[in-house]
């Protein structure tokens, strides 16, 4: 080969400019690669939509679990103040556990006060009507002094934590007289059926 020759192009084209390239092919390459960058685009945004919701996801089970973990130490706290409570109906009359009763009292108040803290408040019951997902009925009473479905008395307080039923109030449930001078009237003539 001398130094004026040039070796030969493989395409056999030697006359061929370099601005000739075939367009063609550079047109199709360069639509392969836009239908590429717009699936790793699609690919990119699915991905990211994907962490987004598991990030929610994840923040939601979270709380979820918060929540629960809160209210089953809210529920012991509350069972020991009813115990409390018991304790405190039972001190004599007679004054010779008043030291005893006040400092009971004084435990009820800081229970009760981080209670309030919390977000924990006690359910309204008496003269409610009955509401199945907030109270729950361990006792009918045949009565006319009140307007059937109406709660007449609380055998164990319900508690809310932050809008949520904690803790469902036990109650009595009002119902309406079937029949008088039946056996098992009370001394102010209501009628008690237990469920």
């Amino acid at each position: 080969m001398t130094p004026t020759e040039h070796p030969q192009d493989p395409s056999g084209d030697e006359e061929r400019p370099p601005q000739a390239v075939d367009t063609a092919l550079l047109q199709e390459r360069l639509e392969e690669a836009e239908r590429e960058k717009d699936q790793f685009h699609t690919m990119a945004q699915r991905t990211q939509a994907d962490l987004a919701n598991y990030k929610k996801r994840a923040s939601e089970e979270m709380d979820e679990l918060r929540r629960r973990t809160t209210s089953g130490l809210l529920l012991k706290i509350i069972a020991i103040k009813d115990d409390l409570q018991r304790g405190l109906d039972l001190v004599p009359e007679d004054g010779s556990a008043d030291g005893w009763a006040e400092g009971l009292r004084l435990v009820m108040r800081n229970i009760d006060s981080a209670l309030q803290v919390e977000g924990v408040t006690k359910t309204e019951a008496l003269g409610m009507p009955f509401e199945p997902w907030e109270f729950e009925a361990v006792q009918y009473e045949e009565t006319a002094q009140a307007a059937e479905g109406t709660i007449v008395s609380v055998f164990r307080e319900g508690y809310r934590h932050q809008g949520r039923v904690l803790r469902a109030a036990q109650v009595v449930v009002a119902k309406k007289p079937e029949m008088e001078g039946r056996s098992g009237q009370t001394k102010d003539g209501n009628v008690e059926e237990t469920l």
